[in-house]
């Protein structure tokens, strides 16, 4: 996988006035997942898509519960909001 044209550039310059940092690439990192956990989150995946095709009980629950966590937790922010950012201005 290549960098993004911007990094390119920014790198071909350093490149040119031999400012390249130590461990400062071209080359991008990948990440080295097994094959286990793939098939284990394939497995996740596939079995909450079952569960929302057959209209399970569990699924619609899980949903709901979803649902009102986002909805107390954005309540929240609103309620200390204001205290926060003068607290986090310092």
């Amino acid at each position: 996988m290549d960098t993004d044209t911007l990094t390119d550039i920014i790198l071909s310059e350093m490149e040119d006035d031999g400012e390249i940092p130590k461990g400062l690439s071209k080359r991008s990192s990948k990440s080295k997942e097994g094959r286990g956990t793939k098939i284990k989150r394939s497995a996740g995946q596939m079995a909450t898509y079952d569960a929302r095709r057959k209209n399970d009980l569990l699924y619609n629950k899980m949903i709901h519960y979803r649902d009102l966590y986002y909805k107390y937790r954005d309540m929240i922010k609103k309620k200390y909001r204001d205290k926060n950012v003068k607290r986090a201005r310092g």
